[in-house]
Parts: C-alpha cells; sequence; structure tokens
C-alpha cells in the first residue's frame, strides 16, 4: 500500500528475534494466544524440509494448532537466500494483514530481518552453468586463485570473504560476470521494504552462562530425540554432501563428521554445542547494534505484558493519526 492513510490502518508487524535457545518460540506461542497474530519464521535452517530435530522445529502438534509460514519451503539440495525469503516474507506479511491480523515474525536469522526492514539489494537469481564453470575453474586452480580472481574486480567484497569461503567467493564472481557490475556497487542500492510500524523486540538470557547451559541442555535433547538418526536419513541420500548450506547447518555439519568416522560421539556433541555458542554469540553482535530495539529477559514472566503493552500503545498512535486525517 502505497499511501499514507492506508498504511496507517495497516496492523503493526511484530518482529521477535534473539540468539538460539533463548525462549523465542515459547513468547511467540503465548501472543498468539493473546493477539491475533500469525507467525512467520525468520529461520534459515527451518526452510528445510526432513531437517526437523537438529533445527529445534517446532513438533507437529504445535505447528497443528500454532502454523508457521515459511517452514520446510526447499529440499536439503537447494538454497535460499536473503532474497527469496524477503520476496516471500512481503508476501505473507500482506497476506496476514489484508486478514485485519499481526504478522509476527519470529526467528534468529538477523540477515533475513535487516534485509526484510532496510530493504535488500537487487542482486540476480543464482545461475548453475556460470557457478559450474567457478567451480571447474577452482577445481584446476584452486579457492585462493578464485579468491585473487575476485580481488581485481571488487577489491571491497575480497577483503570482507575469507579465502577458505568457497560459497561466497562463487556468488560474488558469479554476481560480477552475469551482471558487469560487483557485489560491492550492487549492495548499495536498497529495494523493496517492509512497510508501516514494526515493533522489534529481542530476547535473551541475562548472564552467557544461562544461555550456554540451555545451549547444553537442548542440544543433548536433540540428541535424546534421534538428532544421529535423522542425519543418517540424510546422510543415505546419494545427492547430499557437506559442502551444501542446509548441511552446513550448525549442528548437521558436525553430527555429519561424527558419522564420517571423524571423531567419536563425545567430541561431536562438544564440537556441535561451541558450533551452536558461536552461532548465539554471532546473532547477539547483530542485536547489540540493532536499531529501535526493545530488550527481553529469558524467563521473566513480564515479557508477554511488555510486548502486548508496545502493542496496545501503537494501536493508539494509529488511531489519533486516523481521526487526524
Amino acid at each position: 500500500m502505497s499511501d499514507k492513510s492506508s498504511s496507517i490502518k495497516q496492523p503493526p508487524v511484530i518482529c521477535l528475534m534473539g540468539p538460539t535457545a533463548s525462549g523465542k518460540t515459547a513468547l511467540a506461542l503465548a501472543l498468539c494466544d493473546a493477539l491475533p497474530c500469525d507467525i512467520v519464521s525468520v529461520d534459515s535452517a527451518l526452510i528445510y524440509r526432513d531437517m526437523d530435530i537438529g533445527t529445534a522445529k517446532p513438533t507437529n502438534e504445535e505447528l497443528a494448532k500454532y502454523p508457521h509460514r515459511l517452514i520446510n519451503l526447499r529440499d536439503a539440495t537447494q538454497s535460499y537466500s536473503a532474497a527469496d525469503f524477503c520476496q516471500d516474507a512481503l508476501v505473507e506479511i500482506d497476506l496476514i494483514r489484508s486478514n485485519n491480523r499481526i504478522p509476527l515474525l519470529v526467528g534468529g536469522t538477523m540477515m533475513y530481518f535487516k534485509s526484510l526492514i532496510e530493504g535488500i539489494s537487487p542482486l540476480p537469481a543464482a545461475n548453475s552453468d556460470i557457478r559450474e564453470k567457478i567451480e571447474l575453474e577452482a577445481e584446476k586452480n584452486g579457492w585462493q586463485a578464485m579468491h585473487e580472481q575476485l580481488e581485481q574486480v571488487d577489491s571491497i567484497s575480497a577483503k570482507r570473504i575469507h579465502p577458505n569461503d568457497p560459497q561466497r567467493i562463487t556468488r560474488a564472481l558469479e554476481v560480477f560476470r552475469l551482471t558487469g557490475k560487483t557485489l560491492t556497487q550492487l549492495t548499495e542500492i536498497k529495494g523493496t521494504k517492509l512497510a508501516g510500524d514494526i515493533l522489534q523486540f529481542a530476547i535473551t538470557p541475562q548472564k552467557r552462562n544461562t544461555l550456554h547451559a540451555r545451549i547444553e541442555f537442548r542440544y543433548q535433547q536433540m540428541i535424546d530425540q534421534g538428532f544421529e538418526q535423522e542425519v543418517i536419513k540424510l546422510k543415505a541420500r546419494s545427492d547430499l554432501h557437506d559442502n551444501l548450506p542446509s548441511i552446513r547447518c550448525v549442528g548437521y555439519r558436525q553430527m555429519w563428521q561424527y558419522l564420517n568416522g571423524e571423531f567419536d560421539h563425545k567430541e561431536m556433541v562438544f564440537r556441535g554445542v561451541c558450533a551452536t555458542r558461536q552461532l548465539a554469540k554471532r546473532q547477539l553482535t547483530w542485536l547489540r547494534s540493532w536499531q529501535n530495539l526493545h530488550w527481553l529477559t529469558t524467563g521473566d514472566k513480564t515479557n508477554l505484558s511488555q510486548v502486548l503493552s508496545l502493542v496496545s500503545k501503537c494501536s493508539q498512535s494509529q488511531s489519533q493519526s486516523q481521526s487526524q486525517l
């Protein structure tokens, strides 16, 4: 909706962010009980089908009662970019708002949130022919040579991308070969972004060791629920390997390596927990620099009332604005 009056009438969007294992899902379900909300997942791991335990996907019972949009979208062989997310999320948000309900965006993939709120650059879709050529060149010359090639055309991206990150090197070279413009040039252009009122919340424990304990507990829960069997099934497929974005998800890579015989079970759990902690640290780093963010504390009994209070204030502000038109 483009005109000012129509955008005022739209329900607000609630964004509920936070590091892994911080209690986002529990609060989201409580919000759905209290408000006319529809959940949109903002999680780059939940988009994959047949990857349920290691991604801490809501149970079938939870999904039956509280449907989540933008989960189970892709097979594990496929990729899903921030641009794909923005395109899909904007459609879902418009549908939810058109029913006069509140879109509740929940997850920990900060790049998705950032791209949606600020607008994402109009980057070209992946091209399998060009990717294949880049990968063949890398097989012949090595990824260091490909990184040097990137440095010649886009020195800014080359400084940002590690020589041992084939996925991002490939993407940067692919964009240049497809468009004749560098990734740096294209990312300066911002596309469509989320309109209307946006209420942003971050939930996290007060103490780091509390978060670490929750991560360790949840990882052990996943093991007990059959995470190993889930990855054994994935590993039995001939079309999956550990360089795919799906298998590089936290926990899956460590389980995959364990099943390859690279280390024992105890080491797999240790590495999986460490990788999850590192993910949480990165998520918190993003959030600490985030603008217009309301902080909530994991386990605080007033979290729900705090969110409801701000939603109520936003609705009152909208009503006042409409009455002045």
